[in-house]
């Protein structure tokens, strides 16, 4: 039978979690691997070998990374109507691999070309993969939010190879072969999806299998005529990137902020029309995701400066040199000190992974909307932890790297209050009809969130093409500053969240 919800059909176990989640793990893993190789080396290709100013990089590096998050929304609802999980993961990962191919053209016209192909695919893989995981459990099953833990260790494994093997390659041999690599590592994110399809088939077909084969366009089908569209895309991606910005008189016009805003709304819209049919229950569960979607741009727009400035810090003013005894120095590349955060996720996933299911059997779990107060404030004191960079700057004011590795930490494990959750949060919230377009939805937020970091990014002093001109001294007075600000607003925004919660968590009705 066709168990589209998966709450009849005995799932495969290993390791007490369906046989699915190792598939989708791996999958999963080589996506991240692919998408952290192209991320972490795009503002050190832009300013190092495109030779743009720093405030160009962000508005480049936020269009895309605002874009690749966007595209879930459409993505998620073409999964649900159209295509089904199934195939819209492999032509996503399709898209992604032929994406990071274009860039090795090695000029702007291709690394655009590139980025929007990437965008495109990620817009199908993305949403699609996590709702998958969560098709993978019953109603109530109290090993979900266990499982999307597990499935999120995956993605930072991903991550963290990305940094060790992708942004290494890029920056000690060239960009080019880091761009390759994440290629590759696409590839095999889709065969390992491709061959494991037996564990979640019955959970991904089209929602009208006879729709989607039938004509309707002369020779062509609804999925030929689905594809055709998809591609067409990639051109009006590649003017949005291009274009990030419009000059109009005096007026600089954001064209991805005013489309990121308009799509907001489309989809608070479509999720407050969807709830209206449910009655209050499920109106009320509309309304807490939406203000937790809030919440987490909050936490992510801060937390994204790892990609962009925290990056540009870490290359003009952390010391990146490292003593190991019997081997001598090394010096950490600036894109590889985004290492830590993954490296964390994995240390600490697992323990996590357990905690939250010991917590739930003793009813101490904290509910999901105290969970997000308390992940803003461990992200706050991440950035506060700068302030002792002042004082112990060495002579070049270049900070130890251990300030940027606690920094890591504390973000670190204020994600894993927040995304795991979210993730597990979307799947439990959302009607099964609309699964794909809730989890749109949810990385909308990360798409806002992208865009805004990359405008909070440009107030650490870079300005058009005279990135650079500052002194080291100013730029580590620049940045610090910046930082404890963020701090400072993080903490204060998490404590109202968190004295908030128990009102919040009213409107989740009994979701945990």
């Amino acid at each position: 039978m066709n168990s589209e919800i998966g709450i009849e059909r005995e799932e495969p176990q290993l390791f007490g979690h369906p046989k699915g989640l190792a598939v989708l793990f791996f999958a999963e893993m080589w996506e991240r691997f692919c998408y952290y190789g192209m991320r972490g080396l795009l503002v050190l290709y832009l300013t190092k070998a495109m030779f743009q100013g720093d405030a160009k990089a962000f508005a480049i590096y936020g269009a895309f990374t605002a874009l690749v998050y966007m595209a879930p929304v459409l993505g998620g609802r073409i999964a649900d109507n159209i295509l089904g999980y199934r195939i819209a993961i492999l032509l996503g990962a399709a898209l992604m691999a032929i994406g990071e191919f274009m860039i090795l053209g090695g000029n702007e016209a291709w690394l655009y070309a590139g980025m929007a192909a990437i965008i495109v695919g990620n817009g199908y893989f993305k949403a699609n993969i996590s709702t998958l995981v969560g098709k993978l459990y019953k109603a109530n099953d109290p090993r979900r939010d266990s499982g999307f833990t597990i499935f999120y260790i995956g993605i930072n494994i991903g991550a963290l190879l990305a940094t060790l093997v992708c942004v290494y390659v890029g920056e000690t041999f060239g960009f080019k072969y880091g761009f390759g690599l994440a290629g590759i590592g696409m590839l095999l994110g889709f065969f390992i999806f491709w061959t494991g399809q037996k564990f979640y088939l019955h959970l991904s077909h089209p929602p009208h299998p006879e729709k989607l084969h039938k004509k309707v366009f002369g020779p062509l089908t609804q999925f030929h005529v689905t594809i055709l569209l998809s591609i067409l895309l990639i051109p009006v991606l590649y003017l949005l990137i291009a274009h990030n910005t419009m000059t109009v008189g005096s007026m600089e016009i954001p064209v991805v902020g005013i489309l990121l805003g308009v799509t907001a709304v489309y989809m608070i819209y479509i999720l407050l029309k969807e709830s209206s049919k449910g009655g209050k229950v499920l109106k009320d569960r509309m309304i807490i995701f939406i203000t937790l979607c809030f919440f987490n741009i909050v936490f992510w727009s801060l937390f994204e400066q790892a990609g962009s400035s925290l990056t540009l810090f870490a290359d003009r003013n952390v010391n990146r040199i490292i003593e190991i005894p019997f081997f001598g120095q090394f010096e950490m590349g600036a894109g590889q000190t985004q290492f830590f955060n993954p490296f964390f996720i994995i240390l600490m996933g697992s323990f996590f992974s357990v905690l939250w299911v010991k917590l739930a059997k003793r009813n101490m779990n904290p509910n999901i909307p105290a969970k997000f107060g308390i992940g803003i404030i461990l992200l706050g004191i991440g950035y506060l932890i700068t302030f002792f960079g002042k004082g112990l700057a060495n002579e070049a004011f270049l900070v130890p790297l251990w300030i940027l590795i606690a920094l890591y930490f504390f973000h670190t494990v204020g994600e894993l209050f927040i995304s795991p959750i979210g993730l597990s949060m979307v799947t439990k919230l959302a009607p099964p009809k609309i699964s794909g377009t809730m989890m749109g939805a949810w990385f909308l937020s990360f798409s806002g969130s992208n865009y805004v970091a990359s405008m909070l990014a440009k107030l650490t002093g870079a300005s058009g093409e005279e990135a650079g001109v500052q002194s080291a001294e100013a730029s580590l007075h620049t940045y610090i500053d910046v930082y404890v600000l963020f701090g400072g607003i993080a903490v204060g925004v998490g404590l109202v969240v968190l004295l908030l919660s128990p009102r919040l968590n009213k409107l989740m009705h009994g979701i945990k």
